[in-house]
């Protein structure tokens, strides 16, 4: 069974790319437009891996999807799904995002960087749900 890579973003032409590169490297790919979407289809679906734009339909959209992912009661199922956050934004997470002593950063599984490298992306999924299911690179 092919692993389900679900990829939250509101840029239409970056989900096409994305979507058409995982697919011919036999991923199977779901498309959110945004992280209400993104979280609907989350319980709908129950991807393997989640591929999240930081930055959407407000300023930290992806935080907050993260953040229901990983803390909220109503998400305690799909808590062990690998959240990757992607951005174009040049900061490193932790400079854009400073953590504070009142706040805990939200932190993902890992980031990646637009524009992607495409090697590196290949190598997480990889290394994180493999192609197939039960494929997993330890």
């Amino acid at each position: 069974m092919r692993a389900k890579v679900l990829l939250i973003d509101d840029d239409a032409d970056f989900r096409v790319a994305v979507k058409s590169l995982l697919e011919s490297h036999g991923y199977a790919v779901l498309e959110a437009a945004s992280g209400h979407e993104g979280l609907q289809m989350v319980r709908e679906q129950k991807p393997d891996a989640i591929l999240l734009d930081i930055m959407m339909e407000t300023t930290t959209e992806g935080y907050g999807v993260t953040h229901s992912l990983k803390y909220r009661d109503e998400y305690a199922e799909f808590r062990h799904i690998p959240v990757f956050m992607i951005s174009s934004i040049t900061e490193s997470p932790d400079e854009r995002f400073p953590m504070s002593a009142e706040v805990e950063m939200i932190r993902p599984d890992g980031y990646l960087s637009k524009p992607l490298d495409i090697p590196e992306l290949l190598r997480v999924l990889e290394k994180t749900v493999g192609a197939t299911k039960g494929a997993v690179v330890r």
